[in-house]
């Protein structure tokens, strides 16, 4: 790789890692899932700053060339990373569908007080009594 195109590479990892860590900053991605991205990059920009570290991978690794390399490590990740989300949607949808649940008691709970203070109401107006508070 020339050395114009391993200074672009840097700059095009470096501007992400920056805008990683102002998404962080912001609030609008969890730090949790931003580590995996700044990993990647970090040990992106060091193959790209120390190419030798890359080609004696792919040695190592009986790869061809050190692209194939790279794009299979980048599957690998995304199999990773879609799997670590499968598993975060997974629990999510059983938070919601418990928080569902506990709303739905909550608002038939409500619902049955009211129903009984109106009766109240109406079988107390008819005695002339005002109506009690009940313990819980």
């Amino acid at each position: 790789m020339s050395l114009k195109t391993q200074i672009m590479v840097a700059v095009v990892i470096v501007a992400a890692l920056v805008w990683i860590a102002n998404m962080v900053r912001k609030q609008a991605l969890d730090i949790r899932f931003a580590l995996s991205w700044v990993t990647v990059g970090g040990v992106v920009l060091i193959l790209d700053v120390f190419p030798g570290i890359m080609n004696y991978l792919v040695h190592l690794l009986g790869i061809e060339l050190p692209v194939n390399m790279m794009f299979f490590f980048g599957f690998c990740f995304t199999l990773l990373l879609l799997f670590i989300l499968t598993v975060k949607v997974s629990k999510q949808e059983e938070q919601l569908k418990r928080l569902t649940q506990e709303l739905a008691l909550l608002e038939d709970r409500m619902n049955s007080r009211r129903l009984d203070k109106s009766i109240c109401r109406e079988a107390n107006q008819m005695k002339g009594e005002t109506c009690k508070k009940k313990d819980e």
